[in-house]
């Protein structure tokens, strides 16, 4: 919660500022609307960059972690085959709830209620060219010809499944070659981490300054819509917290959602205040041992595992977040489209850090590859930090379901206390 409290302060004082003063405001011939544009324009860029390397080093690392397919057994592939229905449920309740609410489509103009800058005909065409009209072309841009081109064209889709071939066949090297590239990639990954959360510290400027630059443009009208999305990803995450979970729980696990909800509280609640995964294992590990008598056998994997590849509250909002943005646009998303937004909403799920806000890199990849501009993640800045403690709290909360469902299908669960 300290970590959020300078972000969280950082909303009204931007809206303040937003409403109060004007847009030709400004020093020395130079615009504060024109700063705030340079320092959101800044932070955008700052998180664009780390796209690629943390992905690639994140995805490689998760599937160098699994094994050969002989090393996964039973135990792997009940947990991957939860953990695929699971994110994938949670994509189509956040599609549907987006379809169905829409909560980026307003009366007027969108570019002019929401203050973008860029110009819905041209997206358009960009979106017709990056989907092909067609579901088969999906498919093609998952091998690239030139994985290096399809990087620095942010053809994200290509390089995600490439990571998940490369950290697949790692584990077909000898012990030597395996043990290096593990260590390299690793190393990647924890240094692009260290890079993201130097980002993330200037969150609430960059925070400030896109809400400030927002108002500024269209006044308070933009915070109907705003309303409207962060209702549609509560609704959403309810769904699946509530009663896709709940379901899985009684009807696949024979297991009590109460009873198993009310074990897991201090877990939620440590997810929730740190809107971390990763930081709340340790809690999670100790309830589902404790509290709801599961062996470390099967926690000590499926549980650091899910904290990896498992998202399902991340996902359902990247899926709701991407179809706001284009909603925005003024823009009417075909199935290809769409399709594709939950094809990579389930890939960068995957390769998502568990650490704060790090679904925003995942969001830029998913506007990247179905040619939506990157300034449109400007508009969910400010919910951002409230829905990520929530969806952190889904995400734990499904590890913990998935535990407790493989434990006892394996005949490795007590009552617990």
């Amino acid at each position: 919660m300290n970590k959020s409290t300078p972000i969280l302060a950082a909303l009204p004082l931007a809206v303040l500022v937003g409403i109060f003063i004007e847009r030709d405001a400004g020093l020395f011939g130079i615009t504060l609307l024109s700063v705030f544009d340079f320092i959101g324009a800044l932070f955008l860029n700052a998180l664009k960059m780390v796209i690629v390397p943390l992905i690639m080093s994140s995805i490689i690392v998760g599937m160098s972690g699994l094994g050969t397919a002989e090393q996964l057994g039973r135990l792997g592939g009940k947990t991957i085959a939860y953990y695929t229905m699971t994110s994938l449920i949670a994509i189509v309740v956040g599609v549907f709830m987006a379809n169905l609410i829409q909560p980026g489509v307003v009366t007027g103009d969108p570019t002019t209620v929401f203050g973008l800058n860029a110009d819905t005909a041209t997206i358009a065409a960009q979106l017709s060219d990056k989907t092909g009209g067609d579901v088969i072309d999906v498919f093609l841009r998952m091998i690239p010809p030139n994985i290096i081109a399809a990087a620095a064209e942010g053809q994200m889709l290509g390089l995600i499944f490439f990571s998940l071939l490369y950290g697949f066949f790692i584990n077909k090297l000898t012990d030597i070659n395996s043990q290096a590239q593990r260590l390299f990639f690793s190393g990647m990954f924890d240094i692009m981490l260290h890079i993201t959360h130097l980002i993330m510290r200037f969150a609430p400027i960059g925070v400030f300054a896109l809400v400030a630059k927002t108002v500024m443009n269209t006044g308070l009208d933009v915070f109907w819509p705003l309303a409207q999305f962060f209702i549609t990803v509560v609704l959403g995450l309810a769904i699946h917290a509530f009663i896709i979970l709940p379901l899985l729980l009684f009807v696949i696990g024979r297991i009590n959602p109460v009873r198993h909800y009310s074990a897991m509280s201090a877990a939620l609640l440590t997810a929730f205040s740190t809107a971390s995964s990763s930081a709340t294992l340790p809690v999670t590990m100790e309830c589902i041992e404790k509290n709801a008598g599961v062996s470390n056998r099967i926690s000590s994997f499926v549980l650091p595992l899910g904290a990896t590849v498992n998202m399902d509250g991340t996902a359902l909002y990247e899926c709701v977040a991407a179809l706001f943005i284009a909603q925005a646009y003024g823009l009417e998303l075909t199935f290809a489209t769409q399709f594709t937004i939950v094809l990579l909403a389930l890939l960068t799920s995957i390769g998502v850090a568990g650490i704060p806000a790090a679904s925003l890199v995942a969001i830029a990849v998913i506007l990247g590859a179905i040619g939506l501009p990157l300034e449109g993640i400007g508009l969910i800045l400010a919910v951002d930090r409230i829905l990520d403690m929530l969806r952190t709290a889904v995400n734990v909360l499904s590890d913990t379901c998935g535990a407790v469902m493989i434990a006892q299908s394996e005949g490795e669960i007590t009552s617990g206390k």
